[in-house]
Parts: C-alpha cells; sequence; structure tokens
C-alpha cells in the first residue's frame, strides 16, 4: 500500500539505521540473546548515531525535531531484522516526554545533555510486586526530610525494562495516603540516581520473550532523593502518568504492527525456500490464501498505527483513540505471527528462527501498557459504556 506517513528525511534515516542494524546488531544479536541484554556500551553506539537526541531540544543537544515519526522507523526497521535495541526503547519512548513536560530549567541542564549523549540511560518504575495495572495501590513510599533537603525512598518495583543498565530511574511512590475520594492521590516522581547508597537492583528477570531487553526487580532501602530531584510537583504524579499513556500506547502499537508485517516477510521468504513433496510450500494453496489473510491484516493495522502516528504528533491523539489502536494493532499481530509460525512447521519453533523469537517477544503487547482487558474499558467508557 502506498504511504504518506513519511517523507524523504524519514526514508534517507531508514537507510541509515538499517545499515547500522546489519553491521552493528545482526551480527552479534545471538550473543545478546545468550546473556539476556545488550551490552551496556552498544548505548553509547545509538548515542553517536543521534537516536537519543531527535527529540531533545537544541539547546541540550538535541536536533530539536518534535515527532515521534523516527521512532516508527525504529520499530519497523528492528522488527523487519529480527532484533531490538535491548532496553535502551524506554529511555527515549518512555522516560524523555516525563523529563521534558516536568523538568525545570535547571533540571534539563543537568539531565538532558547527559540523556542525548547515552552517558545516563533512563527507566520508569511504576509496577510493584502485587499492583499490576492498579497503580494507585503502590506501596512505594517517599517521606520528606525535616529539613527540606531530601526524600527517604522506601520499597520494591518489578518488571523495570531497562532496569539492569539505568544510571537514573523515574521512580513513582508515595508521598501523602491516598484519600477516600481519590485512591490516587498522593504519588510523585523522581528523577532517582541509580548509584545511590541503599538502591538496589534485584533479579535480572527470565523473561519468555524480549530476552535481550534488560528487565528487573529494584529495591529503595532509605534511599536519600535530593528535593531537586522531584519531578513535577508532589502529589500530581498519577495524572502525569496518565498524560503519557497515550504515546506510550502508540508506541506498543506501533510495534506490534511492525512485527506483524516482519513476520509476514519472514514467512514469505521460509515458504519460497522451503520444499515439501517436491515442490516449494509457497506453490500450495493453502500456503498463499494464509499468507494473503495475513497481509490483509497487516495493510489494515498498518493505516490504523499510521492514523495514530499522525494524532500523536499533532498532540490529538485521546486515551481511547490510543487504546484502541493499541487493542486492535496488538490483537492482528497475535493471529498473524501465530500463522506465520505455523507456515515454518517445526523449524518455527526454534529459537534460530526469527519468526520463533517474535512469536514470543510479541506476547507481551497484549500485557504491558495496559492490558488488552483494560483497553476495552477504556474504549468501552469513551462510548458511554
Amino acid at each position: 500500500m502506498r504511504r504518506t506517513v513519511f517523507n524523504e528525511d524519514h526514508e534517507a534515516f531508514r537507510e541509515t539505521l538499517r545499515a547500522f542494524i546489519e553491521a552493528e546488531v545482526v551480527p552479534v544479536y545471538d550473543e545478546w540473546f545468550a546473556a539476556g541484554q545488550a551490552p551496556r556500551e552498544f548505548y553509547y553506539k545509538l548515542a553517536e548515531l543521534g537516536l537519543f537526541g531527535i527529540n531533545v531540544p537544541e539547546e541540550y543537544g538535541g536536533a530539536g525535531l518534535e515527532t515521534h515519526k523516527f521512532e516508527a522507523i525504529q520499530y519497523e526497521e528492528t522488527a523487519r531484522a529480527g532484533v531490538n535495541f535491548g532496553g535502551s526503547g524506554v529511555h527515549v519512548l518512555l522516560a524523555l516526554p516525563y523529563i521534558k513536560m516536568l523538568a525545570t530549567e535547571d533540571q534539563k541542564k543537568r539531565f538532558l545533555p547527559k540523556f542525548v549523549s547515552g552517558e545516563e540511560m533512563w527507566a520508569i518504575a511504576m509496577t510493584e510486586p502485587g499492583t499490576g495495572s492498579d497503580l494507585a495501590g503502590m506501596k512505594t513510599t517517599a517521606k520528606l526530610s525535616a529539613d527540606g533537603t531530601h526524600y527517604v525512598l522506601n520499597g520494591a518495583k518489578t518488571f523495570i525494562t531497562g532496569g539492569v543498565h539505568a544510571d537514573r530511574v523515574i521512580v513513582c511512590a508515595r508521598t501523602a495516603p491516598a484519600t477516600a475520594e481519590d485512591r490516587r492521590h498522593g504519588i510523585s516522581l523522581f528523577a532517582v540516581d541509580t548509584g545511590s547508597e541503599g538502591y538496589s537492583v534485584g533479579r535480572k528477570l527470565d523473561k519468555l520473550g524480549l530476552k535481550t531487553s534488560d528487565t528487573a526487580e529494584l529495591a529503595f532501602v532509605d534511599v536519600k532523593v535530593p528535593a531537586e530531584d522531584l519531578l513535577g510537583e508532589e502529589n500530581k504524579g498519577f495524572s502525569y502518568l496518565g498524560a503519557n499513556l497515550p504515546s506510550e500506547r502508540w508506541g506498543i502499537a506501533f510495534g506490534a504492527y511492525a512485527q506483524a508485517k516482519a513476520a509476514v516477510r519472514f514467512a514469505k521468504q521460509y515458504v519460497q525456500e522451503r520444499t515439501v513433496f517436491g515442490k516449494p510450500v509457497a506453490h500450495f494453496q493453502n500456503t498463499k490464501f494464509e499468507l494473503a489473510a495475513c497481509q490483509a491484516e497487516v495493510d489494515a493495522a498498518e493505516a490504523v498505527a499510521n492514523r495514530a502516528l499522525e494524532a500523536l504528533d499533532a498532540g490529538e491523539l485521546t486515551p481511547a483513540e490510543a487504546a484502541s489502536a493499541k487493542l486492535f494493532c496488538t490483537e492482528v499481530a497475535h493471529r498473524v505471527i501465530d500463522r506465520c509460525l505455523q507456515l515454518h512447521g517445526g523449524y518455527g519453533y526454534m529459537n534460530e528462527y526469527p519468526i520463533a523469537r517474535l512469536y514470543a517477544d510479541n506476547r507481551v503487547n497484549r500485557i504491558y501498557g495496559g492490558t488488552s482487558e483494560i483497553m476495552k474499558t477504556i474504549i468501552a467508557k469513551s462510548m458511554g459504556l
């Protein structure tokens, strides 16, 4: 299908990124997979390529652009190659919007140059053991010291993508109790230095998929967080989190669509090369029909993902529209990748084939950023139901 969402500058970036992936990622990706994470040094290469500074204002070392289209191309190109960039995705897609939205001028001067250079990698810590999607139920606390110079952080977080390599983590914590009228009251955000005394990284979690993405448990025992590292205002953290959810959910939606598109590419190549009963698998009508149906679903998901991208760049993507895009694209990816794996036969179950890794990587799309059930609730509410 003809696309109008990207221009010549975007396509030039795509060519550069594709060449980078082929040279710097594909040859060593099996090593990353076996190690369970990308090496920390790799993030400096991403920084040198300019990926961390695209949406950072020029005065802090970035390119000063206001668009998510370069991120979209990263989703497409990493999926196309059957790789990912480890835990670095949260650095730009999740952490940066909070810095830009909430940081004071002093904080931006301290944080953003190191963010762009890769000297400080960022993650965000919301989920806790036992809370899941119910962020209002978080137990981690941050109490202001008597002299007002710092907060004392105590608690634990889990499922923190980028948590092993992170140098700064945006930690969500309670600075005041919830009220009977509003369970969401009392949550604040802090830019926590991971080198602080009492801060520790627990297990690097052994996940079903996204093996090269470092995901960890974090613990805080009387961690002193300087008062100047509070992001935004006290007790308004929940509203800040809600403001950035549409962009996060767009990212998951677009990534899922890109995975589905890649799955069709992998399956098409496989069935043309694989011979059964003296004929290429692609010769059989069932193969043609299956891939045709998958391509039709990918075309539809691409249209939804592109529409959400344009709305996001225009500042018009609503929570309900983002939820709809995430629900649709992740469900399409689930169906398409499963069918494409089936066309690989037994080899589709082997991790040496990208379709197997893609199958495992894709499964979390319907869980994180809000489960499919949460997406349906948001959509239904927007319908007045």
